[in-house]
């Protein structure tokens, strides 16, 4: 099957060396995250669209198709017949069979895109495909403004492309053409949806998680992590890092004034993320802050909280609603991730400030001894992304089946619209429904005495729940792979 891929308008009046980069750079992005699907994958072009020929079928083509949509540099691709063109009444009869059906009660009007040295003009082409079709299918009739079906045709020098579908892209610059940046990532709504979008706009996007307190939060953090990489990173390679800030958060308790503890949290994790990126020479810093959310986000505070570091701060954010930043969160897939996300706010103020003053802050700061955080960077772990599986302490105790007993019960974890689509069959073993975010909320609803297997599409969240599941139960946990 063949798709032509068309261009982020932004990509298309940068100049030509700048162009040319980014294409190749989409060419590339697009191979690296099709080739799962398709190894023979062959995708081309150079200037104005790009060319993809898939051999894959049935599901792994429509995964294939999903994918795509989530690569940055594509703002839209259309699956295409292709035609060696030899004259106006051959791409007629090309397009009889392919749209006698979608015609059918109808109203319709052809659009012809040309480009290249022809006899003929556009406009010629769609008068007599146009009539062609009106005359030769059961169509309602020829309605130009605003018709039930359009007839997309482009020809290309001399090849003809019959459009037969068109899917939308994600836009924004091909990812890993824009610098790279490091997100203070909680894996909540807003620092989920901030990450998603410097990804979306072409930055190689690191993820930085100061771990408050809790290996529950971080084991959820690394598979919302995970999952934007997995979706939107185009396989760039990226590193995840967990801060341990639990003696930083005891000494901010027990020497800054109540009303200054948010702030200074969020100084002292920018001084710790500016470290960080300068160790990885990242020149910006994400966050998810919006103006007015809470008392630590007023723009005062932002100010004296941007104080501490040399960076830039991005916050993409920053003057969105929060019901529109849910509703994001909902498209791309992570509002499930969030919502279920374990809270640890390490530093609660029942009276905070929305006016911090720098002199006051400093105050606070000058009676805390700073070397927790030089010992928390010293303890940070990092890891590459892909690899956060094997980054787990207990993973290798984790155990994978590949052939279930007839008295293990498997868990379907996935999310109830992917379960929906590929369901899971099992002839002698039962099979509970309880999405990855339900788990720990019903783990008094499962019998002891059995073991139990966790299955999801590839295997990683499985392991993640698994592997917490079992420190924090009496119960038995392990990860069904059908292929393991």
């Amino acid at each position: 099957m063949k798709f032509l891929v068309k261009l982020f308008p932004e990509i298309t009046i940068k100049s030509r060396p700048v162009r040319r980069q980014l294409i190749k750079k989409l060419r590339k992005n697009i191979r690296r995250v099709l080739t799962k699907y398709d190894s023979q994958v062959e995708v081309e072009g150079s200037w104005d669209k790009i060319e993809v020929n898939l051999s894959a079928a049935g599901p792994h083509l429509e995964a294939a198709i999903q994918a795509m949509q989530r690569i940055s540099g594509i703002v839209h691709f259309l699956v295409v017949h292709e035609y060696p063109l030899t004259d106006v009444h051959a791409v007629y009869e090309q397009a009889l069979p392919l749209y006698r059906e979608q015609l059918r009660g109808k109203t319709f009007a052809v659009r012809v895109k040309r480009a290249g040295v022809h006899s003929f003009t556009s406009i010629d082409v769609e008068r007599y495909v146009g009539g062609g079709l009106r005359q030769h299918t059961e169509a309602a009739g020829v309605r130009l403004k605003n018709p039930d079906v359009e007839v997309q045709i482009e020809i290309r020098d001399q090849k003809v492309f019959l459009v037969e579908k068109k899917f939308p892209g994600l836009g924004g610059y091909p990812i890993g053409m824009v610098d790279p940046v490091l997100s203070l990532i909680s894996g909540g709504y807003d620092s989920s949806v901030a990450s998603y979008l410097t990804m979306k706009r072409g930055m190689r996007t690191h993820f930085c998680f100061f771990n408050l307190g809790g290996s529950a939060h971080e084991v959820g953090v690394k598979q919302a992590a995970l999952y934007l990489w997995e979706q939107y990173g185009s396989g760039q390679r990226v590193k995840f890092i967990t801060v341990p800030f639990e003696e930083v958060v005891a000494e901010i308790l027990t020497k800054v004034h109540h009303s200054n503890m948010g702030v200074v949290l969020k100084r002292t994790m920018l001084r710790a993320a500016q470290a960080v990126a300068n160790r990885y020479k990242l020149p910006a810093l994400v966050t998810g802050e919006c103006i007015g959310q809470v008392s630590s986000q007023t723009l005062a505070n932002l100010n004296v909280i941007d104080s501490v570091s040399d960076l830039l701060v991005i916050r993409p954010l920053i003057t969105t609603d929060k019901q529109d930043i849910i509703q994001l969160a909902a498209n791309i897939g992570v509002e499930e991730f969030a919502r279920n996300m374990p809270e640890y706010c390490g530093v609660i103020s029942d009276r905070p400030t929305t006016k911090a003053r720098d002199y006051r802050v400093e105050n606070d700061e000058a009676r805390m001894d700073m070397s927790v955080l030089e010992r928390a960077l010293a303890n940070m772990r990092v890891i590459n992304i892909d690899e956060v599986l094997q980054a787990h302490n207990s993973f290798d105790e984790v155990e994978w089946i590949g052939t279930p007993s007839s008295q293990d019960i498997i868990i379907d974890i996935r999310h109830p619209g992917e379960a929906e689509k590929q369901p899971l069959f099992l002839t002698n073993n039962e099979i509970l429904a309880i999405p990855f975010y339900e788990l720990e909320s019903q783990l008094e609803s499962l019998q002891t005495g059995c073991r139990y297997l966790l299955y999801c599409d590839r295997g990683v969240m499985s392991q993640l729940h698994a592997s917490h599941l079992g420190q924090h139960s009496q119960l038995q946990f392990a990860v069904y792979r059908p292929d393991a």
